[in-house]
């Protein structure tokens, strides 16, 4: 069953119109000479803030290059040393990060984050390794990787270090604070937060103005993470896992769009219908998301309201 559960998210993930294994990562014979810079990789240098840069992945699904980075990734520079947020999907990206962050300060990078398992955002971990730079995660990130992540990466590298608490990384005199969230990745969600510049790292507890990925989500949980997000960090600037640099207010969008869905799952409990026919009358992307980019993702996040609302006994 897992092992199905999991085909199925790959297959949703490419729009079922190429190879899952294929797509995501590079070919064998793309080595690190080849030209791999933030115009091929799709991405988008943004100053969030002073000392803090946000790289914005432009893509939508399927990618038409191996080399199209499909996250967003984060650079926090402080007085002796610099943290990176998720490296991205494969080595050759993930030493693009680093080199970025190496052409904004003469800092090392002291420490790397993973905001949570899934391959797009920790792909890239070859490269932090093989700098010896620690990897940070939570909770069962290395056994999902390790397992989960197998088919789609090969050059699997898991964190060294697990928070499984609220944690502190200091950066000489700038501060930042990991925060565990729940939601999005069966327990290895995690955000951060640099209080002195008000800028928030979601990961993928944020999609913004993209259909979000449920398929190892629990609905209710993620809804609740974002109103407490919301309240928590409402003056912040966000940088979401995927889709532009936001604010609070795409926190409280995404909350909606859950909310809705658990309507919509409320709806067809009460109408008896089967997942088929709930699918059927309700596949439709509405019309105030139709401009977001993911639309693949809609019948899976249809799939999943249906299986933990509409089959949940009243």
């Amino acid at each position: 069953m897992k092992t199905q559960k999991w085909q199925n998210w790959v297959i949703l993930a490419v729009l079922t119109l190429v190879s899952a294994i294929g797509v995501f990562w590079s070919p064998p014979g793309l080595t690190q000479s080849s030209k791999v810079n933030l115009e091929t990789a799709g991405l988008t240098l943004e100053k969030v803030e002073p000392g803090i840069y946000a790289l914005i992945a432009n893509l939508d699904f399927p990618p038409k290059d191996p080399q199209l980075a499909i996250c967003n990734a984060g650079i926090i520079i402080g007085s002796d040393g610099v943290l990176v947020i998720d490296p991205f999907q494969n080595k050759q990206l993930g030493n693009l990060l680093l080199k970025t962050a190496e052409g904004l300060t003469d800092k090392p990078v002291r420490y790397v984050l993973n905001t949570h398992y899934h391959f797009d955002h920790t792909g890239g971990n070859a490269a932090i390794a093989a700098r010896g730079i620690p990897l940070f995660g939570r909770g069962p990130i290395r056994d999902f990787m390790l397992t989960r992540n197998k088919s789609l990466d090969p050059t699997l590298t898991p964190p060294t270090v697990i928070i499984n608490s609220e944690s502190t990384i200091w950066l000489g005199d700038r501060k930042v604070e990991i925060e565990r969230s729940e939601g999005h990745s069966g327990g290895t969600d995690l955000v951060a937060y640099v209080p002195d510049a008000q800028v928030l790292f979601t990961g993928d507890i944020l999609f913004n103005e993209r259909i979000p990925n449920t398929m190892d989500g629990n609905i209710q949980q993620w809804t609740n993470s974002l109103a407490k997000l919301a309240k928590t960090y409402s003056t912040a600037k966000i940088v979401p896992g995927h889709g532009p640099v936001t604010d609070s207010q795409s926190l409280q969008t995404l909350q909606q769009y859950f909310e809705e869905l658990q309507k919509l799952a409320t709806l067809w409990q009460e109408k008896g219908l089967t997942k088929e026919q709930a699918i059927s009358t309700s596949g439709k992307v509405p019309a105030k998301y139709e401009k977001y980019k993911f639309q693949a993702f809609y019948t899976g996040n249809l799939e999943k309201a249906y299986q933990q609302i509409t089959q949940v006994k009243k």
